[in-house]
This record gives structure tokens, C-alpha cells and sequence, in this order.
């Protein structure tokens, strides 16, 4: 476990409270219902993702995640509803959460080609550590349990999502009350904490070459207001409405000053390779591959994500093939 509480230590998430990151999906692209609850019902289909990423490969102890979401529109084209289901291990902590995401879409235009969603998840998170993993400096120290802990906490997202035929901008919130039931209950020894995170995200689908390339720059903001500020800058291109190949930088950044983060703190970044690609017109299979570009390179080995979608496609979509996002 040394090695990975270097990694921990560089990344800058070893802030005063022991506090729990929400777990990291460089394909958020591909099924934005992972950061926002207001993304429910998007395609416009019912649509089945599932995503696994196994991070700095080689560590002993290192992150490793599993998500599985489900989402469709309902028939008035107004409501639409999702179910996520995540597990997520890293070294002796293990959390298992599901959650239930209702979203409302607003017409802004007249074509209703334009929509503002705003969405709301509940769920719940089941939050694990394994006291026998850790290296306890004492063997009554009080804040290491005996064993497995476990603790079940009822938490809440929420978000909001703007989107037209060629762009989109979401903002959403998660963790919103979990860190608050967690501290009433006033335990003995230093659980992991979840803590809200924020994000922002939006991009552009720019056409080149009619039915042939298609060119679409995204970003995406991550912050929890402790730890550093994440940035993705990711461009991808759609060739034949077939593959999607893209990269994407990740970095910190310092938008405001944080009293509880070490000033000696400094940016880790990372190269992401990635492609999407269309098996079928409803099996769609995705790729990434992150590389640090710092001197985390020499503690942690490469990160690899692949994910896996499903859609039923409706009648309307069949007439419009509308297949872009």
C-alpha cells in the first residue's frame, strides 16, 4: 500500500479529512448520466452503458471501477428517468451506490430542437473499509476499525442541461447531503467522507465534410472546493458517423485559492487516447487510455477504460438517423 499513498500523496487528494472522490470516467462523454441526473433521457431512447476502468495498472491497491446505467424518455418527450448502479475499490476502501434520476425537459424554441432539462437523483451509498489493509501506527489506534466497515448513507445529486442539435452545457452538483447524515452519526474512527463534487461541462458538434467528418471539441470542470481543480480539454472526430477518435489532456488548475491544500501541491496531467465505434446502429464500444505526462509516470503504470452501449432506437429516430451524440 506504500506505493499507492505515494500516488494518493502526489494527486494532492491527501487533503486534512480523509475524504471520499467521486470515481473518475475519462468516457464521460459517451453517457453524461454519470455526473448529471439532468442528462436522463438525452438520446432520446432507451439507452444501456456500462463502464469499467482500471487505473495506474501494476499498483497495488489502485482504483479500479464499475458503473452500469440505464435511461430512457417517456412517451410525452418531457420526463425522462434513469437507474445507476456503481461499485468502486481503492485499496481498502470499497463504496457501492445506486441511484434514481428523474429529469424534466423545457422546449426553448418553436421546432423544440432546443431544450433545457433540470434533473434531480436519490440514491444511496454503501461505503466500505477494511481496517486489515491499513497500516496502523498503533494497534489501539482508535481511528483504524478491526475488520470491515461498513455504512449505508442516503445521498442526493442534482443538475441542470442545455442542449441544441449541435451543442450542449450541463452544470450538476453530487454528494449534496452524504458528508452531512455521515457526521451525525458521530463515528469512532476516520470513515471516508463524500463530499459534493462539482462539475461543468459542454461542447460543439462542428460538420466538415457532410456525411464524412465531423469535428467536436468538450470540456469539463471537476472540483470539490478541497482538492485541486480538474480540467479535460478533449477533441474528437466522427468519421462516416461510423468511429469516433479523439484525444484529451487532463490537468489541475487553480481557479481561487484553497487554505487546505499544500502549497507544494503541483499539476498532475495526463494524455488520453480515445475512440468510440459503431459496431451496429444500436452496439456502440468505447476505448480510452490515459498516460501521466508528470513524474507520477514513474510510481503509477497506465490507466485503461472500455465501455459498452445499447440502444433501442424509436420509430422518430429511424426517420430522423439522428446518431450524433
Amino acid at each position: 500500500m506504500r506505493k499507492l499513498a505515494q500516488i494518493i500523496l502526489w494527486l494532492g487528494l491527501a487533503v486534512p479529512s480523509f475524504a471520499q472522490q467521486d470515481a473518475q470516467y475519462s468516457q464521460y462523454i459517451f453517457n453524461g448520466i454519470y455526473i448529471n441526473p439532468a442528462y436522463a433521457g438525452y438520446r432520446e431512447r432507451i439507452n444501456i452503458n456500462a463502464t469499467y476502468r482500471n487505473q495506474w495498472t501494476g499498483v497495488e491497491g489502485a482504483p479500479k471501477s464499475f458503473a452500469l446505467a440505464a435511461d430512457a424518455l417517456m412517451p410525452n418527450e418531457r420526463v425522462g428517468l434513469s437507474l445507476m448502479v456503481g461499485t468502486e475499490q481503492l485499496g481498502a476502501q470499497k463504496n457501492i451506490s445506486a441511484f434514481a434520476n428523474y429529469a424534466y425537459r423545457f422546449p426553448i424554441n418553436e421546432e423544440q430542437t432546443s431544450k433545457l432539462a433540470f434533473g434531480l437523483g436519490l440514491g444511496v451509498l454503501q461505503s466500505g473499509l477494511d481496517g486489515n489493509m491499513l497500516n496502523a501506527r498503533d494497534v489501539d489506534d482508535q481511528f483504524v476499525p478491526t475488520g470491515t466497515v461498513k455504512e449505508i448513507i442516503p445521498d442526493v445529486n442534482a443538475g441542470v442541461f442545455f442542449s441544441t442539435p449541435k451543442m450542449y452545457v450541463g452544470a450538476s452538483v453530487t454528494n449534496l447531503i452524504g458528508a452531512y447524515l455521515l457526521k451525525k452519526k458521530s463515528l469512532a474512527y476516520n470513515f471516508p467522507t463524500p463530499r459534493p463534487h462539482y462539475y461543468l461541462t459542454g461542447g460543439v458538434l462542428i460538420p466538415m465534410i457532410p456525411y464524412a467528418i465531423d469535428f467536436k471539441p468538450f470540456f469539463l470542470f471537476k472540483d470539490d472546493l478541497k482538492g485541486p481543480t480538474v480540467l479535460d480539454i478533449n477533441a474528437f472526430f466522427l468519421f462516416k458517423q461510423i468511429i469516433w477518435m479523439g484525444v484529451g489532456y487532463r490537468t489541475g488548475v487553480k481557479l481561487y485559492n484553497k487554505p487546505n491544500l499544500p502549497g507544494d501541491i503541483k499539476n498532475k496531467n495526463a494524455l488520453i487516447g480515445m475512440t468510440e465505434i459503431f459496431i451496429s446502429q444500436r452496439l456502440r464500444l468505447g476505448y480510452s487510455y490515459d498516460h501521466s505526462t508528470s513524474n507520477l509516470a514513474g510510481y503509477a503504470g497506465s490507466t485503461h477504460e472500455i465501455s459498452l452501449s445499447w440502444n433501442f432506437y424509436t420509430l422518430k429516430e429511424k426517420q430522423l438517423n439522428f446518431c450524433y451524440f
